[in-house]
């Protein structure tokens, strides 16, 4: 048990114990036995009350994460976890219980009823040969050997999940489920498994056994309350919370619309954060998490009385402007965390505005939206036109299914193709067609998707029975804004089996049925390899995928 949370009474039901297995060891008078079975009654009493308290905390685990799934969620799968393996082994140890009576008395012993076992029914109370045998064995190979391992294998698993954030609990966890193997009385080493339980009487193995399971809800509920409290570990607490107004531009041209996003915002005024521009990196941690750091030179930025940075930059060149940097600011657990921030803008000549809503180049085969205004001049009167490919008014969406707000269309040309396009503005100022510097564009093609099989692309591990529930391959367009969509024409399935290469070839993008027979030969640890896959896109090209390698779980 944790001794820094023990209460009197467990702790006097501990020294109890302790007295009475040395009086054992003793031979001494019956008495001491009856005493036992009075230690093991109180066990038995405290192991329903840690029930009944553990009860409560995965109730309040289920209630918070009904309320905040995204919060709480992770932290109540952790918990059922948790149940899974102190459930395990405490009725392990219960079973060891019932089979030392049993087999000494019989199955029909009133000592055992259900799952229970009432001490006071025992009969053969000071017997030592049977829990000598099932525990111990002939050749040293009874189940204490096995309870020894789901013994350490809980205690790591639960100094896992402490993870390191209370030493407290993680030193409480190595000493009462400590395993090694230790001195006799003759100061000889002795195994865990002889030390415990060789040659005791069945009533002080049967104690033994309940005590290790008041350690194991004692353990559980310490690891329960420190998860339950990780849930608001990392919760940010703020004094002030304001309104806030963003907009992408405050001059709008007649006929378009003007938009605004509203939201409320909240600081912390007691702590401001810092607020650095310039290049980072980024580095990946263990726990999937990412690390920020500043690189080079950089500035930090001023704040206003609400702790808000304020950006500024002279707009000294035309073209696509980007910045960004980090926000740093003290976590409720003290450390420091960082933010990255990132921002972009564009710079124009005054007489007229050409950008790509989307991006700063074009592509062959596909509609690509397009921003053509001229300041103080109605869209009804300006005119446009491109070289080396068409351009109309219309409507393209994102890969989100959002329409983009251009309002023309741009196709360059396809055959031949070219590297690069113009875009040509004529607009009608003071009634006069006046034509303005033309805007040239690079000409790209549509990038290559990456198959997809199982949700995984280029390598992953994949169960087995995920594998044999697949019924496509996909090819996926990554990180790229518009609404497309490749189709896959032809992949292959094979792996190796017993030297011996197992290939599978489809005609289309769905799975057939010798492919389906090859796949349920598939034995863990083997590596499926999704190869030779093409896809078409819309600009009719046709694509020579890399392939996937999956690792069979």
């Amino acid at each position: 048990m944790a001794h820094e949370r023990l209460s009197p009474r467990q702790k006097m039901i501990g020294m109890m114990y302790l007295v009475l297995t040395a009086m054992l060891a003793l031979n001494v008078s019956k008495e001491a036995v009856e005493a036992f079975k009075k230690v093991d009654k109180g066990l038995t009493k405290t192991i329903a009350n840690y029930a009944a308290k553990n009860s409560i905390l995965y109730e309040n685990f289920d209630k918070a994460a009904q309320t905040n799934p995204a919060k709480a969620g992770p932290a109540r799968d952790k918990a059922i976890d948790i149940k899974q393996r102190a459930d395990e082994l405490f009725n392990y140890m219960q079973d060891l219980k019932i089979q030392i009576i049993t087999t000494r008395e019989g199955k029909d012993t009133p000592a055992v009823k259900g799952k229970e076992v009432d001490i006071e029914e025992v009969k053969f109370i000071d017997d030592n040969n049977v829990p000598s045998e099932i525990l111990i064995g002939a050749n040293e190979n009874g189940k204490a050997h096995d309870l020894k391992a789901l013994i350490a294998s809980f205690r790591d698993d639960m100094i896992g999940i402490v993870g390191g954030k209370n030493i407290s609990i993680e030193e409480s966890l190595k000493s009462i489920f400590n395993t090694s193997d230790g001195l006799d009385k003759s100061g000889e080493k002795e195994k865990w498994e002889n030390l415990n339980f060789q040659l005791l009487p069945l009533v002080a193995v049967i104690t033994i056994l309940s005590k290790m399971q008041v350690d194991v809800r004692n353990a559980e509920t310490d690891v329960l309350n420190f998860l339950y409290e990780q849930i608001d570990a990392r919760s940010y607490k703020f004094n002030k919370i304001f309104s806030l107004v963003t907009t992408n531009s405050t001059y709008v041209m007649q006929g378009n619309e003007y938009e605004a996003q509203v939201f409320i915002s909240a600081t912390d005024t007691t702590q401001a954060p810092v607020i650095t521009i310039g290049n980072y990196k980024t580095t990946a941690n263990a726990d999937g998490t990412f690390k920020y750091e500043m690189t080079g030179d950089y500035s930090t930025l001023p704040l206003d009385e609400t702790g808000k940075g304020v950006y500024k930059a002279r707009a000294s060149a035309v073209g696509q402007k980007t910045w960004g940097g980090l926000i740093t600011m003290k976590s409720p657990d003290g450390s420091l965390v960082s933010y990255p921030v990132k921002g972009n803008y564009t710079v124009g000549e005054s007489n007229v505005v050409v950008s790509p809503t989307a991006m700063n180049v074009l592509y062959r085969g596909i509609p690509n939206p397009i921003d053509i205004s001229v300041p103080g001049v109605g869209p009804d009167k300006v005119k446009v036109g491109m070289k080396n490919g068409t351009i109309s008014k219309g409507q393209v969406k994102n890969y989100k299914g959002e329409i983009f707000p251009g309002t023309w269309v741009a196709e360059p040309s396809v055959d031949p193709p070219a590297p690069n396009a113009q875009i040509i503005v004529t607009a009608e100022i003071n009634g006069k067609q006046t034509p303005l510097a033309p805007r040239e564009f690079r000409v790209r093609d549509i990038p290559s998707p990456v198959a997809s099989f199982a949700q995984k692309q280029g390598e992953g591990t994949v169960s087995r029975s995920e594998i044999l529930a697949q019924e496509a391959c996909f090819a996926v367009l990554k990180d790229f804004d518009f609404d497309l969509r490749f189709t896959v024409t032809e992949f292959t399935l094979s792996y190796d089996d017993k030297g011996f290469n197992v290939s599978e070839a489809s005609t289309s993008n769905r799975i057939n049925e010798k492919q389906k027979t090859a796949l349920t030969k598939l034995t863990r640890g083997k590596k499926l390899y999704v190869e030779k896959v093409k896809a078409i896109g819309p600009d009719k090209k046709i694509r020579d995928l890399a392939p996937i390698i999956i690792t069979v779980n």
